[in-house]
């Protein structure tokens, strides 16, 4: 049975790996050098990420490029939860890593990873195209070698993070002054 599921692991790891389609979600400096990448002096397309999506339904790679505010997590994590799976994560810039600058801030969260699951941590402020193209690479080594099991256990481990409730995140306590909730 082993041999059966090795196989098809390779055959599927191969496909996601080679068509990894990312979701624009750029909130400041980083979203410039992301910008940058799809350029013809890096050309992402090689890598099968040519096409940002607009869409969170079309994209199964969220690159977080920059700051993210209390105010902004519910909606990063709707547009997470829309997703198709199997679905990663690279948090590109320390903003997004940390908290960066503007870690002394209480509006800011202090890196993406307490309300996401991340596969890749891209630092930097802000990180060259050079440095999200070796972040891609490094995610296609990681989908190459995950295997179909593995996965599932791992997204049941990452259920603590994400609430059903998208006005709630564990760990932050997040409230809207003043304005209406959808």
């Amino acid at each position: 049975m082993n041999v059966i599921v090795s196989t098809i692991d390779r055959i599927l790891n191969f496909g996601k790996a080679n068509s990894l389609w990312p979701l624009t979600f750029a909130t400041s400096c980083c979203g410039i050098e992301m910008m940058h990448a799809a350029f013809a002096d890096f050309d992402i397309a090689r890598f099968g990420s040519e096409v940002f999506r607009g869409s969170p339904r079309q994209a199964d790679l969220l690159i977080c490029a920059g700051t993210i505010t209390v105010k902004m997590a519910p909606c990063l994590i709707n547009l997470y939860n829309q997703m198709a799976e199997p679905k990663y994560v690279i948090a590109m810039g320390a903003c997004a890593c940390s908290g960066g600058m503007f870690s002394d801030s209480y509006t800011v969260i202090q890196g993406i990873d307490s309300i996401l699951p991340v596969d890749v941590y891209l630092p930097g402020c802000p990180p060259k195209p050079e440095a999200l193209i070796d972040a891609l690479i490094k995610l296609q080594k990681g989908v190459q070698n995950e295997s179909i099991l593995k996965r599932k256990e791992e997204l049941k481990r990452h259920t603590d993070y994400i609430s059903e409730d998208i006005n709630t995140v564990e760990g932050l306590n997040i409230e809207y002054f003043g304005v209406d909730k959808l």
